[in-house]
C-alpha cells in the first residue's frame, strides 16, 4: 500500500487489508508516529521511503562512498574504493578485518562483474569493493582513500 500523504486513506486502507486477513501488507509511512499507528494496525512491514533515500543521499554526497545500504541494528554495506594501504596485498595480509573492523564481501574489477572476495583475493588500486560492518565504521573506511 503505497497512500502515503492522505494519512486518513492510509489507515483506513490499512485496517482494512488487515481486516480481511492479507497475509502480508506492506504499508508507506510519512513519519514514525505514522508509522507506529500502521504498526499497532497489524501492518506487517512498514517502510519509511522518504527517509530511508534521504538518509542514503546524504551518506553518498558527505564522502567517498560509491553507494550505501544501511540494514538495522547498525550494520552497513558500502560500495567504494580500495585505500592505498590494502592495494596489492591479498586480504588475508592486509588484515583489513582486525585493522579497520569491515569485512570485504565482494571485488569488481574494470571490465567484469562482482565476485565474492576471499582471504586469497589481491586488492588492486582500479578495483572497486564491497565492505560491511558497523555503519559508522563503513563510513569511516569509506573515507580512507
Amino acid at each position: 500500500m503505497a497512500i502515503g500523504t492522505d494519512l486518513e486513506a492510509s489507515i483506513l486502507t490499512a485496517s482494512l487489508l488487515v481486516s480481511f486477513g492479507i497475509e502480508n501488507v506492506w504499508a508507506k509511512a510519512i513519519s514514525e508516529a505514522h508509522g507506529l499507528i500502521l504498526t499497532q494496525l497489524g501492518v506487517h512491514h512498514v517502510v519509511y521511503p522518504e527517509h530511508d533515500m534521504g538518509q542514503r543521499v546524504a551518506h553518498l554526497v558527505r564522502g567517498c562512498m560509491l553507494d550505501y545500504i544501511e540494514f538495522e541494528d547498525d550494520f552497513a554495506m558500502v560500495k567504494t574504493n580500495p585505500p592505498a594501504d590494502i592495494i596489492g596485498l591479498p586480504l588475508s595480509n592486509s588484515a583489513v578485518r582486525s585493522r579497520y573492523g569491515i569485512t570485504v564481501v565482494a571485488i569488481k574489477r574494470p571490465g567484469a562483474g562482482f565476485t565474492y572476495a576471499t582471504p586469497e583475493t589481491v586488492v588492486e588500486a582500479d578495483d572497486t569493493i564491497i565492505v560491511a560492518g558497523r555503519t559508522r565504521v563503513t563510513e569511516r573506511f569509506s573515507e580512507l582513500q
